[in-house]
């Protein structure tokens, strides 16, 4: 009997108090779109710094191909056929000094010519306009030229800039640069080759940079290419700089030069 006293009822059910429902503030609400903002954000943040990078990388290295091609064509419409019954004349010497064709300074934005690192794969062909302003130049063509330095081949420093992160980072990998690499700027005329020489980091103020004789071991009466970025990444307390020697010039006619192909990443 004591047992069975002891032995609870089938039919009795415990009771818990019923879960009271949390009440929705206007504060709480406020609070979650804040962090669904900040989600949306952080992911816009992030497409804009790689796959934007890389799609507009892209567009930039195709706009530079179009542009190659475009001069490519306007020299084959001009060359004339030659003529197949023509024998060619032993005599006749090969000509080794090409006169180098010299531009003239460029307009704002306008496009002049293309560079080509073969260091940063194959299919690298940046446009470079003259001017290096962000909103005109350098963000939505990708390197620009500093007024007033000199022109591709021409005895001086050949100053440009690009970016090293963003809108393309054209100069993003500019840090891997070794010695002797080619640099290579491409004009309706034809090829002009540069070969790396050095790197260093300044300060922005340092505008000595972009005398005619940069700031590395080299005599006046040389032609020189100076190109400039941010460093470090997503910062601009100081510049990197790589310094390259002018080597030769390639005519359109003769065909695209070595240095275009060796080495390539």
């Amino acid at each position: 009997m004591g047992d069975a006293e002891q032995t609870p009822h089938p039919t009795r059910r415990s009771r818990r108090p019923a879960k009271r429902r949390r009440r929705v503030s206007v504060l709480g609400v406020i609070g979650e779109l804040l962090i669904t903002l900040g989600v949306l954000a952080f992911l816009y943040v992030g497409w804009q710094l790689w796959l934007g990078d890389v799609i507009q990388g892209a567009q930039k290295n195709a706009a530079g191909s179009e542009l190659s091609q475009q001069w490519a064509r306007v020299t084959e419409t001009a060359s004339p056929t030659p003529d197949a019954s023509a024998s060619p004349d032993p005599t006749a010497t090969t000509e080794t000094d090409v006169t180098i064709p010299i531009l003239g300074q460029p307009d704002d934005a306008q496009a002049f010519a293309i560079m080509r690192v073969p260091r940063w794969g194959p299919d690298y062909s940046v446009t470079i306009a003259g001017g290096v302003t962000r909103a005109r130049t350098l963000d939505p063509i990708g390197i620009g030229h500093y007024p007033g330095t000199q022109m591709p081949g021409e005895t001086g420093n050949f100053a440009v800039a690009g970016h090293r992160t963003t809108y393309g980072k054209p100069f993003s990998d500019i840090e891997t640069l070794r010695i002797g690499d080619a640099i290579v700027v491409e004009t309706e005329a034809g090829w002009y080759t540069y070969r790396f020489r050095t790197l260093e980091y300044v300060k922005p103020t340092e505008t000595s940079v972009l005398d005619a004789v940069p700031q590395m071991d080299v005599a006046a009466g040389d032609a020189y290419i100076t190109m400039t970025s941010c460093s470090p990444r997503w910062s601009m307390t100081e510049r990197i700089v790589a310094y390259g020697v002018f080597e030769s010039f390639t005519p359109r006619e003769a065909g695209p030069p070595a240095s275009l192909t060796e080495g390539v990443a």
